[in-house]
């Protein structure tokens, strides 16, 4: 059993702005971290934890969905964006394990100079560049969802035209 109510309003309704907010500012800081060592020694630890908050936010959120799915009425938009909930978790998946894998690599490379993680430029490339294709792909996939939940919460809910009685 997880967590379906809260306060009487649905879960999925309020986990989802976790995800939509700490998922892709995880991947804008893994894009940031890989690309540059300076943002990497700052952030640190903070890199690989923030993620795995990321990663637990997203099964928790789906499950809360799921729960939400199954009382509603069924709609083809509701299904559609469970679907593309669905697909969300192996992205960021891939995103724990590139953060990890980043903090890791700065983490583990001798102080040269008096510069703590310093790491050879081709593995910097090749971390910015999975970094990148991380974090665009898990981009779109939030829009993609938050667009799809969007549409299935209000296509019926609101009228093009404003109400006599309130202007």
């Amino acid at each position: 059993m997880g967590l379906d109510l809260i306060n009487g309003i649905p879960a999925h309704v309020l986990f989802v702005h976790v995800v939509v907010i700490l998922v892709p500012l995880t991947a804008l800081a893994l894009i940031l971290c890989a690309a540059l060592p300076s943002v990497m020694r700052r952030f640190g630890i903070a890199l690989p934890a923030l993620a795995l908050v990321s990663l637990i936010s997203v099964p928790l959120t789906a499950n809360a969905g799921e729960w939400l799915e199954r009382h509603v009425d069924s709609d083809p938009l509701v299904r559609r964006h469970a679907e593309l909930g669905d697909e969300l978790l192996p992205w960021v998946i891939g995103l724990f394990l590139v953060s990890a894998a980043v903090w890791w690599f700065y983490r583990r490379t001798p102080e040269v100079g008096g510069s703590a993680g310093t790491v050879s430029m081709p593995l910097r490339v090749a971390a910015a560049m999975l970094s990148l294709v991380i974090g665009v792909g898990v981009g779109v996939q939030v829009y993609r969802i938050g667009d799809s939940g969007a549409k299935a919460a209000w296509h019926d809910a609101y009228s093009a035209t404003a109400h006599p009685e309130r202007g």
